[in-house]
């Protein structure tokens, strides 16, 4: 059977890790919206209400020193009590009912971003301990489905929350989300190497170290460029969406949410198949794919038609994910487990922070340029990344395979599943 999900799903520390991520993840998209709501509700301004996301957004920069603590300490513990952490720091959030507390809503939002970046961090180094390497290309697939997923469902619930009980109540669902995450976290079974000594080595060097591994490594370099300039791309998408709809497709404003739905629905599908699609081609190949069909779908974007809008909402869902699966399938295949912690929180900078800026630039320049023009070099800039990935080498990296410590039930997993197929590409 091509889908190696159900493979997956027979391991126990998968299925644990899986439902705490899963339930952490519905937690935090329900706020993702609320918390922007609550602050417009309390201030009546819309740069208040943005701010709340660049709170979140903001520690992403900081994204290799923050990953350096996941690399000092065991990875499981670390992710048990940070969500426990994380349950605690919600609770300020009771006492927000006026414009003079929204001080509080930020901190903790600011707070809220540092930990995203620190569980990123430790949930990608821990893959490494608790997925057997046969399973990491199915194992990352639903873990993207998984999240988009939630993406589609729970800022649904978290706006019908705030609507009866105000952000008090989505406050209190991310709190007991972040508390069975901890619970999912503490009933795996990892045997993880211990870390070394944080004394033997300078914070500095040790983020320098990780930011070297990803800039000297050929792979993982081609494939972290090539999906952040897709990703920046995205976010220029992203910010002509509006335009889209009104200008190309002559429809209301609120007929974005119809073509977010069909995106999302394009990344669950694509989260699904990964696995199976990553064990007959390299990263690089899944990536370049991927990125292709993303740039069809900017193109197609320019028609004024509302089947081909869905179409290419469509598209752009399917190829998006791919390169991000494949870059840090790859971040956790050529890392050693040492590095990993650093070098995934670097990746996730590298592929993200574009996002935010294009996301910005192009609300100026949508005022400027028409859309479509964008939209083709938005197009194009995405074709120049999928042909940078298939640039320099032949399939995966050379490096020497490494000795890592495995949870005696996954490695039974892992012998039973060898037989089978080649060894996927380990996504995320």
């Amino acid at each position: 059977m091509g889908w190696g999900g159900r493979r997956v799903l027979r391991d126990r520390n998968v299925v644990f890790y899986l439902s705490g991520v899963v339930v952490s993840g519905f937690g935090t998209s329900a706020m993702a919206l609320a918390a922007g709501v609550w602050a417009k509700s309390l201030t009546g301004s819309d740069s208040l209400a943005a701010l709340t996301t660049f709170c979140v957004w903001a520690p992403t920069l900081l994204g290799p020193l923050i990953g350096t603590v996941a690399d000092r300490t065991r990875r499981r513990p670390l992710l048990i009590w940070t969500n426990l952490g994380m349950a605690a720091v919600l609770l300020p959030l009771l006492a927000v009912h006026s414009s003079e507390q929204i001080w509080v809503l930020y901190a903790v939002l600011t707070v809220y971003g540092v930990s995203g970046v620190l569980l990123d961090a430790a949930e990608a180094a821990l893959v490494a301990a608790a997925v057997p390497e046969t399973l990491r290309g199915d194992f990352n697939g639903l873990r993207m489905t998984a999240n988009e997923g939630m993406k589609l469902v729970a800022p649904l619930l978290g706006a019908g929350l705030f609507v009866q009980f105000g952000g008090v109540g989505v406050a209190l669902l991310d709190a007991a989300t972040f508390l069975l995450a901890a619970a999912a976290f503490a009933l795996m079974r990892v045997a993880e190497p211990a870390p070394r000594p944080a004394t033997s080595r300078r914070w500095a060097a040790d983020t320098a170290e990780g930011i070297r591994h990803l800039r000297h490594h050929p792979v993982l370099r081609r494939l972290v460029l090539a999906g952040a300039a897709t990703m920046g791309m995205a976010g220029l998408n992203g910010a002509l969406i509006y335009a889209v709809v009104d200008a190309g497709l002559h429809r209301s404003p609120a007929f974005a949410g119809v073509l977010y739905a069909v995106q999302g629905t394009g990344s669950v599908l694509s989260g699904l198949c990964a696995g199976a699609l990553l064990r007959r081609m390299p990263e690089r190949a899944f990536a370049a794919s991927g990125i292709t069909v993303f740039a069809l779908g900017l193109v197609l974007r320019t028609v004024p038609s509302v089947p081909v809008g869905l179409l290419a909402s469509a598209l752009i869902g399917i190829g998006l994910p791919c390169v991000l699966i494949a870059a840090m399938t790859a971040v956790q295949r050529e890392t050693p487990s040492e590095l990993l912690g650093r070098v995934a929180a670097t990746a996730n900078t590298l592929l993200f922070a574009p996002n935010a800026v294009a996301l910005a630039a192009g609300a100026g320049l949508v005022a400027l340029v028409d859309h479509r023009v964008l939209l083709l070099a938005a197009a194009a800039v995405a074709t120049t990344a999928a042909a940078g990935c298939l640039l320099g080498g032949r399939g995966r990296a050379s490096a020497p395979r490494r000795e890592e410590s495995v949870p005696e039930e996954a490695a039974g997993t892992e012998r039973e599943t060898a037989g089978g197929a080649e060894a996927p590409r380990d996504p995320r």
